[in-house]
């Protein structure tokens, strides 16, 4: 992952924590009361993938396991993980995109009301993806998925040669040679593996996006709502089709692309179609970005702009993350796809304990608070969630109080310690397993193992009723809190 040129080191700490008075007092522990969405408490857990599904999409009993413990720390809110809205294989991500998964993913639900005694709202974030494949071997590239065209003659100067001698001509050329043979499109592909963009509209399937999508997303929000979810949370951040549509690098002619009013024109009729399926009262909002962090993408005066089109069209709460996008991603290794969190947009949405000056807490509190005041003058009270890099109550507190959120989130806060949110508001804080930002999670969702933490995932592994990673080197739930004790 890409990290800050300064490198400073930052270690976690917290100077104090409140008494179980005083948190009870706080704005993080009162309740919200906004049209279509109740918490008992203004904390929430955005969605994180465990890689814990079937590969064919099913709950696994180590899914209900994993949000059961998320539950049992009683948040005011989980959000399930990025849930496919297409019936396509996509490995051991959770899939909503058939009615045969609702018996499941109402398991699911059940689990989590049970360990929550009824105190934390679910939510499921529906999710689509485009195609990508893995960076590939040269030879397979120009052997079996370059398609050899007159450009490629006239720049080879081989305009009466086979199409197999330039192949072959083909794989001897440098990379400097290679690039006054290939297009941008195909360097790209060769250099980071193949993958869609919503601009290609050369593609029949992607120039159909703006029918297909509204009728996909809608589907798989009435199926959440059979299983008992209490909202829909859509996926419109990062590098995936929403966000594509959203991003100031979409430049479809089709009028979903170019100005903001057009990028933002499928986002709000995939948002309509899903309110026609699930009905005015259900809790539906979504997840975009603040800002894109890449050279040519969306900024926050986008974010402001989409933010206040999304409260007027009626969602039910807006939550902010930030960067993480393929436009800058490393270049990944033969036989790996890339990555969308490697580059410095990734590291904006996930920094780690290596920063700069700023540090790696917050960095994204600012911009969601300039965003929520540019809501608020436009007359919407639409809660507003803000995450990224908040550990301690102090910090989610001061987002509160100074009106730069309406409700906070914590991710790897929450991974590191499920029961951060019992412990704090019995005034245990002092008992919290802080997160040291190492990024050790990331780490494994890049090469989409099972995603655990490095402070508890070693710990103990021998005890009666461990469940262990595929690997058998890992616990996969953290250790349960005995009130009183320390949680490790």
């Amino acid at each position: 992952m890409w990290k800050p040129p300064e490198r400073i080191k930052y270690e976690t700490a917290v100077a104090q924590w409140p008494t179980a008075e005083a948190a009870k007092r706080s704005q993080l522990y009162s309740s919200l009361s906004a049209p279509n969405l109740d918490l008992a408490q203004r904390t929430w857990v955005p969605a994180m993938v465990p890689w814990r599904a079937s590969d064919n999409g099913d709950v696994t009993q180590d899914v209900i396991d994993w949000y059961a413990r998320f539950a049992a720390g009683k948040p005011g809110a989980i959000v399930v993980e990025a849930t496919g809205i297409r019936d396509i294989p996509s490995g051991p991500l959770l899939r909503i995109s058939d009615d045969r998964y609702v018996a499941g993913l109402r398991r699911l639900v059940n689990a989590v009301r049970e360990a929550s005694a009824g105190q934390t709202r679910l939510l499921i974030q529906l999710i689509d993806f485009l195609a990508i494949r893995r960076r590939p071997q040269p030879d397979a590239f120009f052997n079996r998925f370059l398609e050899i065209t007159a450009f490629h003659r006239r720049q080879l100067g081989m305009e009466r040669e086979s199409e197999l001698a330039i192949r072959a001509h083909l794989l001897t050329l440098t990379d400097a040679e290679l690039e006054h043979v290939l297009s941008p499109r195909e360097l790209d592909a060769l250099r980071q593996g193949y993958r869609e963009r919503v601009t290609d509209m050369h593609l029949p399937a992607i120039a159909e996006l703006p029918v297909t999508l509204p009728a996909l997303f809608s589907q798989a929000a009435t199926r959440a709502q059979a299983a008992g979810f209490d909202g829909i949370e859509l996926h419109y951040a990062h590098a995936y089709t929403m966000a594509s549509f959203l991003s100031a690098t979409n430049t479809r002619a089709d009028g979903y692309g170019g100005s903001r009013e057009q990028r933002v024109r499928l986002p709000l009729e995939v948002y309509a179609a899903v309110r026609a399926a699930v009905g005015a009262d259900y809790t539906v909002g979504c997840r975009f970005l603040s800002d894109e962090i890449i050279a040519t993408g969306s900024d926050a005066e986008d974010a402001c702009f989409f933010a206040t089109e999304f409260a007027r069209a009626g969602m039910d709460f807006l939550s902010l993350s930030r960067g993480g996008k393929f436009d800058d991603a490393k270049q990944p290794k033969v036989g790996w796809a890339a990555y969308p969190y490697t580059g410095q947009s990734g590291y904006e949405c996930m920094p780690s304990y290596l920063s700069d000056a700023q540090g790696p807490w917050g960095r994204n509190s600012e911009p969601v608070g300039r965003i929520r005041a540019v809501v608020r003058a436009a007359g919407y009270e639409t809660p507003i969630i803000s995450t990224g890099g908040i550990h301690s109550f102090y910090q989610a507190e001061a987002l509160l109080e100074e009106g730069k959120a309406d409700v906070v989130g914590l991710a790897r806060q929450a991974l590191a310690d499920p029961d951060w949110f019992e412990k704090v508001r019995l005034g245990r804080g002092d008992e919290v397993l802080l997160c040291r930002y190492s990024n050790y999670c990331e780490g494994l969702d890049q090469k989409h193992k099972q995603v655990t933490c490095e402070l508890w995932d070693r710990t103990a592994l021998d005890e009666p009723g461990v469940v262990l990673a595929s690997d058998r080197k890992r616990r996969l739930i953290a250790p349960a809190w005995v009130s009183g004790e320390t949680a490790i």
